[in-house]
């Protein structure tokens, strides 16, 4: 071998000796010809892509104002986020340089461009270690020569590259965009730049998601083991997802911290310290579904992004939601304020991609104490009791009268189940790709499968897809807000059970009869004509006649006090029907129907006797917002769900009050409110007292509909107002008996449950001791027996008064 190398160095000797001097010059004055030619050729190239000759490079407005899209937020009265609006391909939240952890910068520097605070765009020194040691050398431990401003102008203006040789072309453009960048841009800025603009994965795109979703925190509060987390992951995010692959993670992220202790950001003890700590992760997927509040923050990206009602849009049964809408989009601000507000370039606002600030009514605490209010009561008690109810029941879910014949209840039963396949994704799917009805049967019957929803998680089996939409119809249903009567500010909003498997929003978007919380609309309309809740009315059974001429008696829950004198009052404090339909009898169902309007009621109201046992479908806010009145002096106040709107660069371009409207006069209300507050303290609603030992000044009405299909409670205190309905998705699902099924057992509780919660957070404001404002003589009006001079007894007529 030594023989070899030996001969070899003999022969080069003998080959230099040969190249003359004036070779040497010629060889010499090539490669420096070579070398101009390549400098004059890349500063050729630069000059073409700089004007646009070669590729692309946007022009100096977009460079300094760079088309970027943000996620709408979503925030609380108490500065929570509670959620954010974007398309599926990213959740990106709009954040200064200031709202970054000095530890963040720090990670990112130097683990992605140690030199970043000297070079402008480009790094000479980490470029050629990348060609010689990765191009040349072939060696991926190389390093990368990309700075964190080129990465930049990769991210606002490179698209993805479908090639290794597509990708060689875009780099000497990042290049150029990069230079750029480093002129209009501050080093602070472009940090904050590249952090909002990096994806990292489900869905958390820019680094306030990501703090998020990953840490459930915000960048300005990462701890440093969370940064270099996150740090870590912009060189390779999937490779380094740390929910996917943790110890992988782990390891980048230690990485990070090394890097940090080489250039002197963190000692040794805390790098080391550092290193040997789990990866803990508090993981949320950025999902519109999940987190807190989900039904409000649906209910508010629908109320904004509508669009003007045109009517041809509307099918013909649903031309009352037409004049509903039209009126909403002349009267109510909010709604449809996307398409009836232009930013300055003259186009609408889009709510996904605008980085709007929208500033909501609602409460986080709050809103947490309804959400764990109606899982305590629905998921952990109502729910195991319904279940047990309806096991080996022949036509469980569902349950109707004995006097139904079979054939008649498959029937009807048939008629749901149809209507709701033809209403889920999965049969639109199928129709849309083409697929024969008897194929969508025949899969509809086929056992697949699949995640189930229950309320202790979800569960994975196996069951036909009819099957399942019979489970999912065995699940009680629910709707709680609650409301500030003084502002109007709806402080918690509940829409259902779990937004992920049941969207249906039962406070807007739902109607449901209301049953016996219609009654205090007709007490107070009995109480402007002159009624007292002292009157007295016999308790019999009254007989009416309906619309048609017929004959109409309505039936008793109560057979308390039979055939006796009673107060009004107390026909109210007991929910008498029979109390209720005599007044109705000397009073109009138009009157009524009127009332109930400026009561803020919507929707088809039929005005007949009936209703005024609860007949009219109402939703939950309507209801909520009706009985602010009777807290208020008899003002109604009007939902206010937003109080501003800010755009992405903090600037208010929206402020959002209260609408309100006089509905009775103090008189009337006075009476309202002290037997309103009886049905709490001796009536229907008792069990706020004896139960849940809530001793605040508190008004309130049970209502139950027939077979129990709907239970219901509203309450008030003098300074908020709530609502709160229970029942199944059809009317045919429900309790069988009264004990289980009524408003007091279902809807009462879950409003206890808050009220409870809500007293215990005394920084919320809210006491037990606050008082309503209610002059002496309207405290206890009957006490006397309920013979007060000057007012009507309506046990002999309209025409007789009491002595």
């Amino acid at each position: 071998m030594k023989a070899i190398l030996l001969k070899t160095r003999k022969k080069i000797k003998k080959l230099n000796e040969k190249i003359t001097p004036l070779v040497r010059r010629k060889i010499n004055k090539t490669i420096w010809i070579c070398f101009g030619v390549s400098i004059v050729a890349m500063t050729a190239m630069f000059i073409a892509i700089s004007t646009g000759l070669i590729g692309y490079v946007p022009p100096i407005e977009q460079l300094e104002n760079p088309i970027d899209r943000y996620a709408s937020q979503v925030i609380s009265e108490d500065e929570v986020m509670l959620g954010s609006y974007s398309y599926s391909r990213g959740n990106r939240i709009l954040i200064t340089y200031d709202d970054l952890s000095p530890e963040l910068v720090h990670a990112l520097i130097a683990t992605e461009d140690i030199r970043f605070i000297e070079h402008s765009g480009i790094d000479i020194k980490s470029l050629i270690r990348a060609i010689v040691k990765r191009g040349l050398l072939r060696q991926k431990s190389g390093g990368g020569g990309s700075t964190i401003t080129q990465q930049l102008a990769k991210q606002l203006f490179s698209p993805s590259a479908g090639s290794v040789m597509q990708r060689l072309f875009q780099k000497p453009i990042e290049w150029v965009i990069a230079v750029r960048l480093e002129k209009y841009y501050t080093k602070e800025e472009i940090i904050n730049m590249y952090l909002n603009k990096f994806d990292f994965l489900y869905n958390a795109v820019g680094i306030q998601s990501a703090a998020r979703s990953y840490f459930n925190t915000t960048p300005k509060n990462l701890k440093l083991e969370e940064a270099a987390t996150l740090v870590g992951m912009c060189k390779n995010p999937s490779l380094y997802n740390p929910v996917k692959f943790p110890e992988r993670s782990k390891a980048r992220r230690n990485t990070v911290l090394e890097q940090m202790e080489k250039y002197g950001f963190i000692d040794g003890t805390t790098c080391d310290s550092l290193s040997n700590l789990p990866l803990k992760l508090n993981f949320t997927r950025a999902d519109h579904k999940e987190g807190i509040a989900p039904y409000f923050r649906e209910y508010i990206r629908l109320m904004m992004i509508a669009q003007k009602p045109v009517r041809s849009e509307y099918e013909s049964w649903s031309q009352d939601k037409f004049v509903e809408d039209s009126i909403y989009w002349e009267n109510n601000p909010l709604y449809g304020w996307c398409n009836k507000n232009k930013k300055l370039n003259g186009d609408s606002y889009n709510i996904y991609t605008d980085g709007l600030k929208i500033y909501t009514t609602i409460n986080s605490r709050m809103q947490q104490y309804a959400e764990d209010a109606v899982f305590k009561h629905v998921g952990e008690e109502l729910q195991p009791v319904f279940f047990k109810e309806i096991k080996g029941k022949k036509y469980a879910p569902f349950s109707f009268g004995y006097s139904i014949p079979d054939k008649e209840k498959r029937r009807m039963i048939n008629e749901i189940l149809n209507r709701a396949v033809k209403q889920s994704n999965r049969y639109r799917t199928m129709k849309e790709a083409g697929t024969s009805e008897e194929e969508i049967v025949r899969i509809f019957n086929e056992k697949t499968e699949m995640q189930i929803f229950s309320w202790s998680g979800v569960i994975d089996t196996v069951l036909t897809p009819l099957d399942s939409i019979l489970y999912y119809k065995s699940f009680l249903r629910t709707a709680f807000m609650a409301m500030d009567s003084r502002n109007g500010y709806v402080k918690a909003y509940v829409g259902g059970i779990n937004f992920a498997n049941f969207q249906y929003d039962g406070v807007s978007q739902s109607r449901r009869q209301i049953g016996s919380t219609m009654k205090p609309f007709l007490y107070s309309l009995a109480m402007i004509e002159g009624f007292t809740p002292c009157d007295q009315l016999l308790h019999i059974q009254p007989q009416l006649t309906d619309e048609n001429g017929e004959p109409w008696a309505p039936r008793n829950s109560t057979q308390a006090r039979t055939g006796e004198s009673v107060t009004i009052q107390w026909g109210l404090q007991q929910s008498s029907n029979w109390i209720t339909a005599s007044l109705m009898k000397q009073l109009s169902p138009y009157a009524l129907e009127r009332l109930l309007r400026s009561f803020g009621l919507k929707g088809h109201i039929d005005p007949v006797v009936a209703m005024c046992l609860g007949t009219p479908d109402i939703s939950v806010a309507e209801m909520v917002s009706a009985y602010s009145v009777f807290t208020n002096k008899g003002i109604r106040i009007e939902p206010l769900y937003v109080t501003r709107i800010e755009d992405a660069f903090g600037s208010t371009i929206e402020k959002f009050t209260p609408k309100v409207n006089e509905v009775l006069d103090e008189d009337a209300t006075f009476k309202m409110l002290g037997m309103l507050r009886s049905v709490v303290d001796g009536g229907t609603a008792n069990r706020l007292r004896w139960k849940y030992k809530i001793t605040a000044p508190t008004g309130g009405k049970t209502g139950t509909t027939q077979n129990h299909s709907d239970g219901w409670f509203m309450g008030f205190t003098p300074s908020l107002v709530a609502g709160c309905w229970v029942g199944g998705e059809d009317r045919s699902i429900h309790f069988n008996s009264m004990a289980e099924g009524q408003g007091a057992a279902v809807a009462l509780p879950i409003y206890a449950i808050f009220m409870k919660k809500v007293y215990a957070d005394k920084e919320l404001g809210y006491s037990e001791k606050e008082n309503f404002d209610i002059p002496d003589e309207y405290r206890d009006p009957c006490a006397s027996g309920g013979r007060r001079s000057g007012k009507f007894n309506s046990t002999t007529g309209l025409d007789e008064f009491f002595n």
